[in-house]
């Protein structure tokens, strides 16, 4: 955020993981960015039609409470992790459950969620980057950073599947996981 200044004068921030919460105050607050928590059911704890614009990076949103809080012809750009994302990469490498897989979240599912709530959609499209992993230890630290990719990830759990990346990353250099991204630009009519 701090690359988009100056910042309007009533620039705010909502964050639903809690972790966060205080990072996020602590970095934003000093520019003047009101940080406030959003719960479980992801409702705006705000006026309808104050903002022009909303930019949500990776979090939850419900396409209804963004449209609310827009001004008319305000825009809504977001960019988004896929359901699949490289969990399933991450996941078959070190032998964890996928249960946690949204096969369901995906740039055309987003698309018609927005419409469906009355956005128009101005621009969306699609990436697929690589990310590579030198050493197992940058796996855990991944993971330990990102709790909600593996959710019983422990060292002592997965030593023996952490063992095997290690062994293969002596040989191959690297392990690869494939992510998939996705990026929306909406305008409430």
């Amino acid at each position: 955020m701090i690359l988009l200044k100056p910042l309007p004068a009533d620039t705010r921030a909502p964050e639903g993981y809690a972790p966060n919460i205080p990072i996020a105050r602590q970095r934003l607050e000093p520019l003047g960015v009101h940080v406030y928590e959003i719960k479980e059911n992801l409702l705006l704890p705000l006026e309808n039609e104050c903002f022009e614009l909303v930019i949500d990076r990776h979090e939850a949103y419900l396409p209804r409470e963004v449209l609310r809080v827009l001004q008319p012809g305000g825009l809504f750009i977001t960019q988004q992790v896929d359901g699949g994302d490289f969990y399933e990469d991450l996941d078959r490498l070190l032998g964890a459950s996928t249960s946690h897989i949204r096969p369901e979240w995906h740039l055309s599912y987003a698309v018609s969620e927005l419409e469906g709530a009355g956005f128009e959609i101005l621009e969306q499209a699609e990436a697929w980057p690589v990310t590579r992993f030198y050493d197992a230890g940058a796996i855990v630290y991944y993971l330990k950073a990102i709790p909600w990719q593996i959710s019983d990830f422990s060292v002592e759990k997965y030593l023996p599947a952490l063992e095997k990346v290690h062994q293969q990353i002596q040989r191959d250099h690297f392990v690869e996981v494939h992510g998939h991204y996705f990026f929306i630009v909406a305008r409430k009519p």
